[in-house]
């Protein structure tokens, strides 16, 4: 009678519900990329090989591992953006920021606080966005992107809504490529992002697709303006949301930078 009966332990309980959560994330950050479809045959032949090896074929069980074996340093290579991201998304604290209520003894250690003077920027971004004036804002957090600020030309100056607006002027000499800010900081513009890869809306013009893919690979915040309908965009772990209003915008920045709003 005890055959009637799968001895199941917690600890296989908590294995379960950690891979799904690790599938589950993986799934998120493959969505939309050509690499999804690799990551399903990756599955695929794995739960082949696990079934062969429960019916105990040996030899066709030994020759799935070995290619598994074998195939892994490939994967690293193909999927070195992926990880790249997966491995960022592990180090930020911008979780235990948004949750410090309900971890508040981990808060303690993640806690991370940002001086951060946003009012310029979103009045820069309502007024360009009036004109259709184009612009890319890189926010940065932890990662600074010292490698993207040298691309650019060094400004090092406190941000205020009139230096970002003459910056973006579409007479200014640099007003192609991204601006970036760290803390209260302008310290570059003209600064060369990289370009995501990913299938998205043909609405989406360069900057766009440039805000997507800084924010891939890294944890910052990327604005644009849209030169051609002046609406104005964020993207957030490669995740890009389309026309939002400066409220939207506005309310978006204090949430991810943790600043505390004034009480009157």
């Amino acid at each position: 009678m005890n055959l009637l009966f799968i001895d199941i332990r917690i600890l296989d309980l908590l294995d379960i519900i950690l891979v799904a959560v690790l599938l589950y994330t993986l799934l998120r950050m493959l969505k939309g990329t050509v690499a999804i479809n690799i990551f399903f045959g990756i599955v695929s032949l794995f739960l082949i090989w696990k079934l062969v090896d429960a019916f105990q074929m040996e030899l066709l069980s030994q020759i799935l591992g070995a290619f598994i074996s074998v195939g892994l340093v490939a994967l690293i290579i193909i999927f070195q953006p992926e990880i790249r991201q997966f491995l960022l998304a592990l180090g930020t604290t911008t979780f235990f920021n948004r949750h410090g209520r309900r971890f508040k003894f981990l808060n303690i250690v993640f806690k991370e606080r940002f001086e951060f003077e946003i009012d310029p920027i979103i009045v820069a971004c309502q007024r360009m966005s009036e004109q259709k004036i184009g612009a890319l804002i890189v926010i940065t957090r932890q990662n600074e992107l010292n490698q993207y600020v040298e691309t650019g030309q060094i400004i090092d100056a406190t941000i205020s809504s009139q230096l970002i607006e003459n910056i973006f002027f579409k007479n200014s000499p640099l007003h192609d490529g991204a601006m970036i800010i760290t803390k209260n900081k302008l310290r570059a513009a003209a600064c060369i992002m990289p370009v995501t890869k990913k299938q998205i809306t043909a609405r989406a013009g360069l900057r766009h697709r440039a805000a997507i893919g800084i924010s891939e690979v890294s944890d910052c915040i990327a604005i644009t303006v849209s030169e051609e309908t002046g609406k104005i965009s964020y993207s957030i772990k490669g995740e890009m949301k389309f026309r939002v209003s400066a409220q939207r915008l506005q309310a978006m920045l204090i949430e991810e930078l943790g600043i505390e709003k004034e009480t009157k």
